[in-house]
């Protein structure tokens, strides 16, 4: 047995566990708090991350042809002036190719202790990542290491779960013997062994560069397919942080470190295609932009693919027992990482009619004007909750939806530029929203990356649902939520969004309705078209690989 699953088989035990019962656990922590770390591993990871900025990023890896990277910190608009390696992807996959056979042929344990050894010691780089993130992705400094880096570790870890659940379901070895006729029993020895796909292609995205960056990871490299990380032009650093650290561990462990390698490219020479049309590639996780989502789906036919993109995610305001509690948690979503997140609200139905509040009503537009007010008391303190537009093309976004208003409705709240005093030329919007009725659904049927929402005024609460729930099926839906005190509407609305598959939360408030909880919520359901896989099901690692057997008499 590996000494690294060893050392760290009571993580991953616990992970197990809290698989099978899904209750709320994290192996990370979460909070980048001096009270928690210290003094010194904040200042020093900050020094770390700043301490690469203007180098060449120190990643040897066959195949370099030059060097790429074009990242600009959405903080400061100044570049990062980091440059990582061009990779010839052949070259590339000639050499990853040769540290193939002693990686399949390694026990389980031994993949499965590297994978964990690879997240543990990537935990220890939070405060640099954070960093990181911050200055590529536009997070917030709390959202960075939050978010984007011990969550998505436990995405990573919770994946190394499934992996693990799902290859020690395969036995070595086993006695057959059965009677055949009238002759002596046949008795054969049977072997099994678990071969992998291929090499496995992770695309990851600009807003959450390791959200799949960790799962897919652990997925593919545990069950014995080695992997390439494609970062998003926008983010490379997070991504290339993640490679050195696994390849150090590879190589510390006596296995070939291109098992894990990385291909940055920028906007202008992209290196995604060569990627996806290598016949090596098996295996391809992708996390982004709907559209290039769906034509992997379509055209990769030959390689297993995972897509995670976007959904128009909607919540259904029935009735509520305290006005501005409701009003909150759904304008926290509209401003939290100023809406750049796959689970952030766009859609919000009420009815015409008003809603019931408690033992009183409220009128649509009273209910518009809570929204209102709940997003100016977010907007307090807008560094820590809303970060930085990670592109610049959502403000064109924004403008075109400006525009819009007075065409399909009305412009209920303007956008404008936040005041980040700490960083005065951060690229910044405050959220647009946007009054219409149903009869406007062809501006609100899509994801719309970044901080515009939309207060839909429907017949009915009956009329709210069914609106919701349709465009969840046929344009997507990561997250839904509903709001009712009534527990006839709570049941219908829950059949309803099931039915189009999408997962619906029920009156949540006093708490990030955007939170999806490792170890306990499926994230992303791959029954609508916001994505075929899922984070994290036994479905997302058992095709990882296959099994083969022998039998001998």
């Amino acid at each position: 047995m590996s000494d690294l699953f060893a050392r760290h088989r009571e993580t991953l035990d616990k992970a197990v566990d809290a698989c099978n019962q899904r209750y709320s656990w994290t192996a990370y922590p979460e909070s980048p708090s001096s009270k928690i770390w210290g003094q010194e591993p904040p200042v020093a990871g900050k020094a770390r991350f700043e301490a690469l900025l203007g180098k060449d990023y120190p990643l040897a890896q066959p195949g370099e042809i030059g060097r790429t990277g074009a990242e600009v910190s959405p903080y400061t608009g100044e570049p990062l002036g980091i440059s990582y390696p061009k990779m010839d992807v052949d070259a590339l996959y000639t050499a990853i190719e040769q540290g193939m056979p002693s990686w399949r042929d390694a026990a389980p344990e031994t993949r499965i202790g590297i994978c964990l050894e690879i997240l543990d010691r990537c935990a220890g780089q939070l405060f640099e990542n954070a960093h990181a993130t911050m200055h590529t992705s536009g997070q917030s400094y709390i959202m960075a290491f939050a978010g984007s880096g011990a969550n998505a570790l436990d995405r990573g870890l919770e994946a190394l779960a499934y992996a693990y659940k799902a290859m020690a379901d395969v036995p070595q070895a086993a006695q057959w013997e059965r009677q055949f006729g009238k002759g002596g029993a046949a008795k054969l020895a049977k072997r099994y062994r678990i071969m992998p796909r291929g090499v496995g292609v992770v695309i990851c995205c600009a807003t959450f560069p390791l959200w799949n960056g960790y799962p897919a990871l652990c997925a593919s490299l545990a069950t014995g397919n080695p992997v390439v990380l494609k970062p998003h032009p926008a983010a490379i650093l997070p991504v290339a942080l993640l490679t050195t650290v696994a390849r150090e561990v590879l190589a510390e462990q006596g296995f070939d470190p291109n098992l894990v390698s990385m291909v940055a490219d920028t906007r202008d020479e992209p290196a995604t295609m060569p990627l996806l049309e290598h016949p090596l590639t098996a295996i391809v996780d992708f996390t982004g932009s709907p559209g290039f989502g769906r034509w992997i789906e379509r055209n990769c036919t030959d390689k297993l693919v995972y897509t995670e993109t976007a959904g128009c995610n909607s919540v259904v305001i029935e009735s509520c027992e305290n006005l501005e509690a409701m009003a909150g948690a759904v304008a926290h979503s509209l401003c939290q990482a100023s809406a750049q997140m796959c689970t952030s609200v766009q859609n919000i139905h009420v009815p015409a009619g008003g809603i019931v509040v408690g033992d009183g009503r409220a009128s649509f537009d009273e209910v518009a004007a809570a929204l209102l007010a709940a997003v100016e008391r977010h907007l307090a303190n807008p560094q820590v909750l809303c970060g930085t537009l990670v592109d610049e093309a959502i403000l064109g976004t924004i403008e075109r939806y400006r525009g819009l208003a007075a065409e399909h409705g009305r412009l209920l709240r303007d956008s404008g530029p936040l005041d980040y005093p700490d960083f005065p030329r951060a690229r910044t919007a405050s959220p647009l929203m946007l009054e219409v009725n149903e009869a406007a659904r062809d501006i609100y049927r899509d994801e719309i990356f970044g901080p515009v929402s939309f207060v839909i005024k429907g017949e009915s609460a009956e009329a709210c649902l069914r609106e919701a729930t349709t465009n969840a099926r046929e344009c997507g839906a990561i997250t839904s939520h509903v709001y009712s005190l009534n527990e006839d509407f709570l049941d219908q609305a829950e059949q309803a969004y099931n039915n189009a598959g999408a997962s619906v939360a029920c009156n949540l408030v006093g708490m990030p309705i955007n939170f999806a909880a490792a170890y306990s919520d499926y994230h992303v359901t791959g029954l609508n078209p916001a994505g075929n896989a899922c984070l994290t099901d036994m479905a997302f690692v058992a095709s990882r690989f296959r099994i083969v057997q022998s039998k001998r008499m």
